[in-house]
């Protein structure tokens, strides 16, 4: 979805309006990616690192390890081939912290500002689904409170100076682009977690026919809803309000919906997510996600072009660093960690 959302450009005027507009909500990809990494990191995870501060340092720095190896090496990479930037500038990338300004947000590797509100996410996690089991209103007054915070630092800095660097500012920025806006799409997905696991340990998982169907539907029904407020084909309807309540607040129930049907039905879906392909796909995503735009793309598009936007050629590449590189050294390094 996200590799189609950030090609779209490049169809417009053979591919019909209505499919262009459609692809420009593709974007929503992310949010499945934020509620399925929310329900992932909650069931896996649960309350176990904060069995100790030892624990829970453990737990970061597994998470950063999984994140940082192939993200500064590519990088790094990218700053060597094409020169490196301003002081500043190289802060903020090799730290994510560009992720808090709407003005850096996609310097360097631009796909990369999710990997700061996934941190952000990772930060939290441990606390939210402890507080979550305690009580669901509270958790998410605790989580408004950061929302509201966010936007006052933002708009007090804009206050005194102009806030020229546009860190936490504005209010559209917030709600689109930091987990402060988007706390509900990991939100879902953690309550999802313990949901099911109360049913496993019961025995009493619900189970529905046709489910995956009908999420699936409702999915769409959420996307094409939200395009239906873009005022034309490069407009997206998440810059309007009544759009970006719909991604934010909406979708992640339908997602959630989905991800339950996956895991509680059997369907041909269920069946192909769950073949080696598919799952070494997945492994492999990551990757994918850090080279399908930016430096290795473009330098891959000057070496060789595809008609299909070099789509299976950047699987290829992905899977191959991801079994090469990234996998050996997230391996050895979880392993270091958890002996420590």
């Amino acid at each position: 979805m996200v590799f189609l959302y950030h090609n779209r450009k490049y169809w417009r005027g053979w591919l019909p309006d209505y499919v262009i507009q459609q692809l420009n909500e593709f974007h929503t990809g992310v949010a499945l990616f934020f509620v399925l990494s929310g329900f992932l990191i909650a069931y896996t995870y649960a309350d176990k690192p904060l069995a100790s501060k030892k624990d829970y340092l453990k737990y970061l720095l597994i998470r950063f390890c999984r994140i940082f190896p192939v993200y500064l090496l590519i990088l790094t990479i990218s700053y060597w081939d094409t020169g490196f930037p301003a002081a500043n500038l190289i802060v903020y990338n090799y730290t994510l912290l560009k992720g808090f300004s709407d003005k850096y947000n996609l310097n360097g590797l631009p796909q990369s500002w999710t990997l700061t509100v996934e941190l952000c996410f990772y930060i939290l996690a441990p606390f939210i689904y402890v507080q979550a089991q305690k009580s669901i209103s509270k958790t998410m007054a605790y989580l408004w409170l950061l929302t509201l915070l966010s936007l006052g630092i933002g708009y007090t800095w804009h206050s005194i100076n102009g806030n020229p660097g546009k860190w936490l500012y504005d209010a559209l920025f917030i709600f689109n682009g930091t987990f402060f806006g988007r706390f509900i799409e990991f939100f879902s997905g953690v309550l999802l977690a313990i949901f099911l696991k109360k049913k496993i340990v019961s025995d009493t998982v619900p189970k529905k026919r046709y489910l995956t169907f009908l999420s699936s539907f409702w999915i769409l029904a959420a996307i094409y809803a939200i395009s239906c407020f873009e005022i034309d084909t490069y407009d997206q309807g998440t810059q309007h309000l009544t759009g970006l309540i719909i991604r934010n607040l909406i979708l992640p129930l339908f997602i959630c919906t989905f991800l339950f049907s996956l895991i509680t039905e059997r369907t041909w879906l269920s069946r192909l997510l769950s073949t080696r392909v598919a799952v070494l796909m997945g492994n492999a995503s990551y990757i994918f996600y850090l080279i399908h735009i930016g430096y290795v793309n473009r330098r891959i598009a000057a070496f060789h072009w595809l008609n299909d936007r070099n789509f299976i050629l950047l699987w290829l590449i992905a899977i191959v660093t991801y079994l090469v590189v990234e996998k050996p050294v997230y391996d050895l390094a979880r392993k270091q960690i958890k002996r420590w």
